[in-house]
């Protein structure tokens, strides 16, 4: 398959590999590791870019529609060895809007992030 990349806002470079977009190469490199890990049964269920949901949607007191807020994950898989569902994201710059859906994501769902 064809890998190529290009560059973004945070100076990491935007992969593709079997036509999936990758947010940077490291990324790329963890999804090729959990490509194989699956494949020989040490973890199942690898999903890419898994939704949570942090807070509903609502309408405001004007009226006005206000979005969900939402989480995602770059993996989410669950790990034999271990017998717990893992939640990983590949972190380069950790932003203010991470840290704050880092905490509410762990707070609501009772999982933790590994940052890699």
């Amino acid at each position: 398959m064809k890998e190529y990349t290009k560059k973004n806002k945070y100076k990491n470079e935007i992969t593709y590999y079997k036509d999936i977009r990758f947010s940077s190469k490291k990324e790329m490199q963890r999804y090729k590791d959990l490509e194989l890990l699956e494949s020989t049964d040490y973890i199942c269920n690898l999903e890419l870019q898994k939704k949570f949901l942090l807070q509903e949607g609502y309408t405001n007191a004007k009226g006005k529609k206000i979005r969900p807020i939402y989480y995602i994950a770059d993996f989410y898989y669950y790990d034999y060895i271990n017998n717990k569902w893992v939640v990983e994201d590949t972190k380069g710059v950790r932003t203010e809007v991470y840290k704050l859906k880092k905490k509410l994501f762990e707070y609501i769902y009772n999982l933790t992030i590994d940052e890699l």
